[in-house]
């Protein structure tokens, strides 16, 4: 069975070398998908309490929400970084407060101070989706992944590499010591 939770993110970005509309630096607000599959955990009757994988994701994905997505290429890019330099914004704001941990994978790297997602690749709803994946894949069991921007979707779906322990009381996953990290719950 399935645990389904959405995310509206805000975010700009252009394709750079794209020969359109798209070209131009450009905003979305993007509705993100993700289905958890898992069994039934027989203590709290869930696969996987929502708000618990809206907190899980969300520590890496409000790093995409009102951000700038720009490929690691794009001439912007520098341009970019000397006007937050010059603005004194480019290594944060104390209004800054909605960013997560920097990241850096082969695929993209967040800048959380200067509100800012450098990707491999142009940001598609494909290439997000394959950002996101990357990022959650040892976090939650994804099943699928559902990536609508404008008038644009894609969707991908995986292959659940099994069951994770959880907390019987409380439905999340326990640590690598066995414990609930909410409840305090041992195995």
């Amino acid at each position: 069975m399935r645990s389904i939770t959405t995310f509206d993110i805000q975010y700009a970005h252009r394709f750079y070398g794209f020969k359109g509309e798209a070209q131009y630096l450009h905003g979305h607000t993007g509705v993100l998908t993700i289905e958890v599959e898992d069994t039934i955990n027989k203590g709290v009757n869930m696969v996987f309490p929502c708000n618990e994988i809206q907190k899980t994701a969300w520590a890496v994905l409000k790093n995409f929400d009102h951000a700038l997505i720009l490929r690691e290429d794009d001439p912007l890019l520098p341009a970019v970084l000397d006007v937050y330099e010059k603005q004194g914004i480019k290594n944060g704001h104390p209004q800054n407060t909605m960013k997560g941990a920097a990241f850096k994978t082969e695929l993209a790297a967040a800048y959380p101070d200067c509100r800012l997602v450098v990707t491999k690749e142009t940001m598609t709803v494909e290439g997000m989706i394959k950002i996101v994946y990357d990022l959650l894949k040892d976090k939650l069991n994804i099943a699928k992944i559902t990536f609508t921007s404008g008038v644009n979707a894609a969707s991908q779906e995986y292959q659940v590499k099994g069951t994770i322990d959880r907390c019987p009381l409380c439905g999340i996953a326990l640590n690598e010591k066995g414990v609930c990290p909410k409840c305090g719950y041992r195995k």
